[in-house]
């Protein structure tokens, strides 16, 4: 971890921090394959929000100096959809734009993964849009795998 970037537990306070963020940031999870409308987009993110903070949850703030610069969203009580096996599942990472390939998501991502461990919980999942190659790259560094794969057929 980047020394500078300090992680911690998210209070009630950074809620509005990460409701910016994740609009600021949710075109990246927009497949080209659909085609939509940022403001669809951005209530699907607040939505996606509303879910989590309403669920057994963490959420992981990453600091550079006294800004606060990403935010991660785990769910710790949602269990993998196939085997209802325990794990625990990033629901969304933000980055600012700014401070990104510094860093930032790994520490998010191996104190997601601390979480998950004292926890006790055998996997974490996340999803990730195939066009979202530099957080893809990002997740296959730190040893993520595919394990499954949505399929879409343009029909339109």
């Amino acid at each position: 971890m980047n020394p500078a970037i300090a992680i911690r537990h998210g209070e009630l306070r950074d809620r509005a921090f990460v409701l910016d963020l994740g609009r600021r940031t949710v075109e990246t999870s927009v497949s080209p394959l659909r085609s939509t409308t940022l403001p669809i987009v951005e209530l699907a993110f607040e939505r996606l929000a509303e879910y989590v903070f309403d669920q057994p949850h963490v959420v992981l703030i990453a600091h550079a100096g006294e800004r606060s610069v990403g935010f991660l969203l785990l769910l710790d009580s949602l269990p993998d959809e196939v085997t209802m096996a325990p794990q625990g599942f990033v629901a969304y990472m933000a980055v600012e734009a700014d401070v990104r390939r510094s860093g930032v998501g790994r520490a998010l991502i191996d104190a997601a993964e601390r979480e998950a461990r004292e926890r006790g919980l055998p996997h974490l999942s996340l999803m990730v849009t195939e066009g979202n190659a530099e957080a893809a790259g990002l997740y296959a560094q730190v040893g993520f795998k595919t394990e499954r794969r949505l399929l879409t057929k343009t029909l339109a």
